[in-house]
């Protein structure tokens, strides 16, 4: 059964019973109240003092029961669901123990607000009977975005009973419909990018340029940049007064719905902006956040955005007013209880702590399957590097994985692991990850630790970098202040050069290549894909032990044990015994010193 929301303090056991079995009264469809759920409710009333309220779905069902302050109440999911060209499928009908049915302005804001079938009131005189009914409904539009409501009543409750609801509601969501069928062709989303521009860092029109390509990724058209030089952002606005104002009028003379800011805004800034600008703001952290949604592909994936996006919400709830809430809404009653606000932020600490369960889980079985790989001492090599650089391509090109590469931000989100054979027969595990970017958000770094921690696991890591970009070192370093907050600043690096293709100047080339490790390549053509593989087959070398081993025939499960190792590279057997040739990691070198012969080699180069 479900609960009666709102403020029940004081009421008995046996009323709160008698409330709770209003969720089994069930209306005529098309009907907008029964004659005995109108006095249920105006007998509860007179008892309580207290307005009591119910919401009914278009098959004439209870979804939900209110006693109080019904703004506070949670009301169903199918209000939620919502669309500005339909209704939400739901009425109110809720009484006045004051004996007067008038219509309060907050219940009109609530019944535009949530797109509400209607709105009823029904007045309770002191012979606890229902006197009169007044009930509104959305009529038409003014403009493009303010509802008209018409209200009607008083008028007795026969004949509020015998009004053909299902014709009014019909005759409603159609002119929504044709309203939005309108709409919905100019909706695109138009986005104006504001930056400050900081003494030290990226330079801001470098910054916009990429918050332009965040912003395409997601689906939006941008339509024009403004920055401010700035030391400090405003606490209340971010930018200063005049800049403000500036945007506002840039705003309406381009037809933007949509402003972003190229930094984090806190929750305030976040809510005064929208009230100074009258649209939707964002920062770069909700951007991406959206566009990681749009690309998460495996379950793992999705609830790493998830918890990103929860964590991100989680702060800015106060202050969002109907945008986030599904409130009852304008019934005027008072009362304590626990507020939406409160009931939002506690359902999102428990998703959030279930989320975290789940992939911790996930992580777990990770850990398996890594310990596996180390058990074989198969190494492990990661693609690391800033957001289209190349990362995909370059494991679809050593690997032929299959993995979705696309000329976008963020085209990959979930980790893939292949095996590749290094020139000379050795196995490595070479593992794809999710893109880097200037100004990551935290939420991001945090929830995706799970997946990152193949960078921090991984015996080498390469980092490819987009040679073609004019400010691929800005980039580089931005990698490698990620890396830092992973804990793998100090992991082995071979930068690899991508899209070299793309240079036309060969000098650039020659500098790019004065690290001795790094290395040129274009992975969709090929270029320098087999120096890329030597570059690894000699560093892994150098992280071994070259030797020979003579080994008894008595002890023949050494070799076994050998190879399970992953380091044998030739056996040969002789008259004295197995006589193998290999490379062992340094830690395994003194276990096998016994069966070292004269001929034992160095390490290679």
């Amino acid at each position: 059964m479900p609960e009666v929301q709102g403020n029940l303090s004081g009421i008995r056991k046996s009323t709160l019973e008698i409330l709770e079995g209003l969720y089994k009264a069930e209306v005529p469809p098309g009907q907008a109240v029964s004659e005995e759920l109108a006095a249920v409710m105006a007998r509860l009333t007179a008892q309580l003092g207290r307005e009591i309220a119910v919401y009914l779905n278009r098959r004439g069902q209870v979804v939900s029961v209110a006693v109080g302050d019904t703004r506070t109440v949670a009301l169903p999911d199918a209000v939620g669901r919502r669309a500005a060209h339909r209704l939400s499928g739901i009425r109110c009908i809720h009484t006045h123990p004051s004996g007067d049915s008038e219509l309060s302005a907050l219940d009109l804001t609530s019944l535009k607000e949530l797109r509400f079938d209607i709105m009823a009131a029904l007045a309770v005189d002191d012979s606890a009977a229902v006197s009169q009914v007044s009930f509104a409904y959305i009529a038409g539009w003014d403009g493009e975005e303010e509802a008209v409501v018409d209200s009607v009543g008083p008028l007795a409750l026969d004949d509020f009973i015998a009004m053909d609801l299902a014709y009014l509601t019909g005759q409603i969501d159609r002119r929504l419909e044709d309203r939005g069928k309108a709409v919905s062709l100019a909706e695109k989303e138009v986005a104006i990018l504001v930056g400050v521009e900081r003494q030290s860092g990226w330079d801001v029109a470098d910054s916009l340029e990429e918050l332009a390509q965040l912003a395409e990724t997601a689906g939006a058209e941008v339509v024009d940049r403004l920055w401010q030089k700035r030391d400090r952002p405003d606490a209340a606005l971010f930018v200063g007064r005049g800049k403000v104002q500036e945007i506002a009028a840039a705003r309406q003379e381009k037809g933007a719905n949509l402003v972003i800011f190229d930094d984090e805004l806190s929750p305030a800034q976040q809510r005064n902006l929208e009230q100074a600008l009258g649209t939707k703001v964002l920062d770069r952290t909700a951007l991406i956040l959206d566009i990681f949604a749009q690309r998460a592909r495996t379950h793992e994936g999705k609830l790493q955005v998830e918890l990103a996006q929860l964590k991100y919400n989680l702060p800015r709830l106060g202050g969002q007013g109907l945008v986030l809430s599904r409130l009852g809404g304008g019934i005027g009653t008072r009362g304590p209880g626990e507020t939406k606000l409160e009931v939002d932020r506690r359902r999102i600490r428990s998703r959030i702590a279930d989320i975290e369960q789940e992939i911790g889980l996930y992580r777990r079985h990770r850990d398996l399957h890594r310990q596996r790989r180390q058990d074989v001492r198969i190494p492990g090599v990661a693609l690391v590097g800033y957001t289209n650089a190349g990362k995909s391509t370059l494991l679809n090109a050593l690997t032929a994985a299959g993995v979705l590469a696309e000329d976008k931000l963020f085209a990959t989100l979930d980790p893939t692991t292949r095996k590749i054979t290094l020139p000379g027969g050795q196995e490595v595990l070479l593992t794809d990850t999710v893109g880097f970017i200037q100004k990551l958000p935290h939420q991001l770094v945090a929830a995706f630790r799970a997946t990152l921690e193949e960078v921090v696991q991984a015996d080498l890591l390469l980092h490819v970098i987009d040679a073609s970009h004019p400010r691929h070192q800005e980039q580089s370093d931005a990698v490698f202040s990620v890396l830092g907050e992973l804990g793998a600043a100090d992991k082995p690096v071979i930068p690899v050069y991508n899209k070299i293709d793309r240079l036309d100047n060969p000098r650039l080339k020659e500098r790019l290549l004065r690290n001795p490790d790094s290395v040129a390549i274009s992975a969709r053509g090929g270029e320098g894909i087999p120096d890329l593989l030597d570059r690894i087959r000699v560093f892994l070398r150098r992280r071994s032990v070259d030797a020979v081993l003579l080994i008894p025939y008595s002890d023949s499960g050494v070799l076994a044990r050998l190879y399970d190792l992953g380091a044998v590279n030739a056996a040969e057997y002789t008259d004295g015994g197995i006589r193998v040739s290999i490379a062992l990691p340094p830690e395994e070198a003194a276990v096998f010193k016994q069966y070292l012969t004269t001929d034992e080699v160095s390490a290679d180069e």
